[in-house]
């Protein structure tokens, strides 16, 4: 029951009204749920504050004696209980030797398991209250998990029915095809109050069911709203949070807004440079959060060339961008089309392509690694339509020397491996969560992780001939492979689906509205159509997050390489439009990143105000990010002029134009900063944290260190051809922050370069002062050795005192030291001090003693000992 608020606002008042039914064929409970009592037509009347609300109700079918239909209604109860958990019966060995499909997802399995193991003593047909399935959950047999229901409990009842009706099995029963939460999306007005959700269940013959008391619905941050196994929510503190219900392999997602105090929030608006900013400022406006100002000039151009080229602006270029009088908008999109497609933007673009498509010499040796890189190149270069581009790396075929692309099959060598890569890299779907069992978070099945995996079966890898006998790689586990091979769709090869032993046949896991496949074509070159067509919902969507992501620091969707129902976009409107553009642009990559950086949205200032300083997913302020480490590295020396070093490359050359992963440079620098080894195509292999390793490389490693103490760095000379202090601190701030400094940073620096002759006389004069004041307490040390040494050694010992009680008690019973109470327990002072408890225990007791301290000086401790008899069950002093 949802009230409309006098402000406006709605608010959940479930729990709250007056609920009568007429008619007498349902009740209502006190947590609103319909109860069915015989069959009938009547009218539920809702009643709150003066309002009245009703609605009709007809109940039906109450006479008829259907059987209890397993997959149906049984195995939703075993899973809402817990049966089939992974904790449980449904871990990969079971348990307590009764083993379940996890959460169900093979009903033929488990029924097999509950009616032919143990030859089927788990159920007593004639007597169905004394069948072990029964009497083991409602705790009247001994079981490991506990007691999970009572005789009476409406799934004790329905399973007993089942029982009865003779544990049948019907395997044409109609199933869920999907799932509603209601509310789909709601707002919360205050903190603290509860919101009721039902999940309703579509059948595959149209018939509806609530499905609420057998779902499961899960808050996906716990810190804004939780969630009961009634589907009440909680809320917590202002926020954002996703409950995602899952019923019967059937999953949907609830958004939920916390609103919290938003006294005075007004919406200012601002510019609007594309379609961008517009739906953006729809959310914020929606949750109440206000944007920030545009960020200056220094900062855009700083943030722009980080992110577009992996290189930071020179002091020049700043310099005359900030003096630069044409309007903002206009020259800071001038500027974003020199940057996209520069050299530089190639090579960055390049290098994190090498990582997703693990351009790795491990793998591919360094003819084969260099041969991919410059195939990858060359296509950002000319700026190769996303579509195109991934398509002709799914159906490379040749060497892969000849046809770089081809390697994609020559680094992943088995189906399953290039099934779970492909659909993570190119769709952000996570597939290989379903290898062994359904998805536990998604609707994806273990039948379609071998279907999909079926496509790539029969992927040929022959050795080239002009290469033969050469090899890379082996080891003690794997042996060496061909170091170049010709990839070819060959006639033969299956997908062995593990859990039935039979052979897997090519299937999509989802269809794509307006694409049929050619049967006649390979199967590599189906599964590359179909993955790569624009009506894909995944496919093009996958992409436009990640470079969203790229560019802001945070996806729509995060991770950014996990899209499924359970995680929904922040902001799907966005997406959707985003998506829309990049489709009807043709896959142009640069004009989706041009689209995005030239949004007002992209610019924002990173400074808060009061109503976003706590937004981190709305895009109201720009956030933080630490620098990635081959970005890091090159600013490092692009900051300071320096020579870079690194192997296989020439002095000066970029960290983005490594060809490996793995590379071994002073200090680990890369390694610790997380540069991924590319040996996955997850973004989660790249780590941008700043822990205590990636903090002592800056600070001390000697990357930095090398770079600054380069005689040729661009600091160095600079400094030695400039005299004016105030030149060389501007020139710093602008090379290594890419802005001015302000006035006290001014002051400091010129006092750090010496200054004035009187500046610089201060602080020789201070510098004197404090080595005096040094060496002075330096010489001192050695005469203090001797003194310090015999204090240690004319230290006492601890001197410990037993105390005399007073008075003892005991909440069990109570005595004096005298033990003169006779019921209880009893407390008694032995010969040696220590005191007795005897007499009657209970299974908690609290002992209070009392004692005169009549000790000289302070008390620097007191010491307890507790001793007990070990045939005694004490669980504690």
């Amino acid at each position: 029951v949802t009230a409309k608020l006098a402000d406006g606002t709605s608010a959940d008042v479930t729990r709250m009204v007056q609920a009568a039914m007429e008619g007498g064929v349902a009740a209502v409970s006190a947590t609103g749920k319909v109860l069915p009592l015989k069959n009938g037509a009547g009218i539920l009347r809702i009643e709150m504050g003066g309002q009245k609300a009703e609605a009709a109700l007809e109940v039906s079918e109450m006479t008829d004696a259907k059987p209890v239909d397993f997959i149906r209604e049984v195995n939703p109860v075993m899973t809402r209980l817990g049966c089939n958990a992974g904790t449980c019966h449904g871990a990969a060995q079971g348990k307590s030797g009764f083993k379940l499909s996890l959460r169900g997802y093979d009903p033929i399995l488990d029924h097999r398991a509950l009616t032919d193991d143990l030859e089927g003593r788990r159920f007593n047909r004639t007597a169905p209250d004394r069948s072990l399935m029964l009497l083991k959950p409602a705790g009247a047999i001994a079981h490991t998990g506990g007691v999970v229901w009572v005789p009476n409990d409406p799934n004790y009842e329905l399973v007993k029915k089942w029982i009865a009706d003779g544990v049948k099995l019907d395997l044409a029963a109609t199933r869920v095809k999907s799932i509603e939460v209601i509310p789909a999306v709601v707002t919360v007005p205050v903190i603290g109050m509860k919101q009721q959700f039902a999940v309703i269940a579509t059948y595959g013959d149209g018939r509806k069911r609530d499905v609420t008391a057998e779902a499961f619905l899960d808050s996906s941050n716990t810190e804004v709203a939780t969630v009961d196994k009634a589907a009440l929510i909680t809320t917590v503190r202002r926020g954002e949070a996703t409950m995602l219900a899952r019923y019967e392999g059937a999953y949907t997602a609830a958004a939920v807004v916390v609103m919290g105090d938003r006294t005075g929030y007004q919406w200012q608006p601002k510019p609007v440079h594309n379609f961008i900013d517009s739906l953006v400022d729809a959310k914020l406006q929606k949750v109440k959060i206000q944007v920030s100002e545009l960020c200056t000039d220094e900062e855009f151009l700083r943030r722009v060339s980080l992110d577009l080229t992996g290189l930071p602006p020179t002091s020049e270029a700043i310099r005359k961008f900030v003096a630069d009088p044409t309007p903002t908008q206009k020259k800071r999109d001038a500027l974003i089309d020199t940057l996209v497609g520069s050299e530089s933007y190639v090579d960055h673009w390049t290098n994190k392509w090498g990582d997703m498509l693990q351009i790795n010499t491990k793998f591919l040796g360094g003819g084969g690694a260099t041969a991919l890189r410059t195939w990858t190149r060359d296509a950002i270069a000319k700026n190769v339509p996303y579509d195109k581009f991934a398509y002709g790396i799914l159906a490379a075929s040749g060497s892969n020397l000849m046809n770089p692309p081809a390697a994609y099959y020559k680094t992943l060598r088995t189906p399953d491996a290039v099934m779970e890569n492909t659909t993570q890299l190119f769709l952000a779907i996570r597939f290989n969560c379903n290898k062994c069992h359904d998805h536990p978070f998604e609707k994806w099945t273990q039948d379609q992780y071998y279907e999909t995996s079926a496509f790539f079966a029969r992927v040929g890898r022959a050795e080239d001939p002009k290469y033969k006998g050469q090899r890379i790689g082996g080891s003690a586990v794997e042996g060496a492979v061909p170091l170049v091979e010709v990839i070819s769709d060959v006639g033969g090869g299956e997908m062995k689906h593990e859990r039935t032993g039979a052979t897997a046949a090519p299937k999509f896991p989802f269809p794509v509205p307006g694409y049929t496949p050619d049967e006649k074509a390979a199967r590599r070159e189906q599964i590359a159509r179909w993955i790569t067509a624009k009506e894909n919902p995944y496919f093009a969507k996958s992409y436009v997050n990640r470079i969203w992501s790229y560019m802001t620091g945070v996806g729509i969707i995060e991770p950014v390489d996990d899209i499924r129902a359970g995680n929904p976009a922040t902001n799907p409107e966005l997406l959707d439009k985003l998506t829309a553009e990049f489709i009807a642009g043709g896959f142009d990559t640069q004009k989706l990143m041009k689209l995005i950086t030239k949004s007002r949205t992209y610019q924002l200032s990173i400074a808060t105000n009061k109503w976003n300083k706590d937004d981190e997913i709305n895009y109201s302020h720009a956030l933080p990010r630490r620098l990635p480490a081959e970005v890091l590295f090159d600013a490092i020396h692009a900051a300071t002029g320096a020579k870079s070093r690194l192997p296989g490359l020439p002095v000066g050359a970029r960290a983005a134009q490594l060809l490996d992963g793995n590379v071994d440079l002073p200090g680990g620098f890369l390694d610790l900063l997380g540069k991924p080894v590319r040996e996955s195509a997850c973004e989660c292999e790249r780590s941008n944290t700043m822990m205590l390793g990636p903090v002592l490389a800056m600070v001390n490693g000697p990357i930095v260190g090398d770079a600054i103490k380069d005689p040729s760095n661009h600091i160095v000379t600079f400094t030695e051809k400039t005299k004016d202090d105030v030149k060389v601190v501007e020139e710093i701030y602008l090379s290594v922050l890419n802005r001015l400094p302000n006035a006290k940073e001014l002051e400091v620096g010129k006092k750090a370069l010496g200054g004035s002759k009187e500046d610089h006389a201060l602080l020789v004069q201070d510098h004197a002062k404090r080595k005096a004041a040094f060496d002075a307490y330096d010489a001192g040390i050695d005469a203090k050795i001797p003194a310090y040494e015999k204090a240690i050694l004319d230290l006492k010992p601890t001197a410990w005192t037993t105390l005399a009680p007073t008075k003892m008690e005991s909440k069990a019973g109570a005595s004096s030291a005298a033990a003169d109470v006779k019921t209880g327990s009893t407390l008694t002072v032995q010969k040696d001090g220590s005191i007795l408890v005897s007499g009657k225990l209970e299974a908690f007791d609290l002992q209070t003693i009392t004692a005169d301290l009549k000790l000289d000086g302070a008390i620097s401790g007191i010491r307890l000992e507790v001793l007990a008899d070990a045939s005694l069950p004490v669980k504690g002093p």
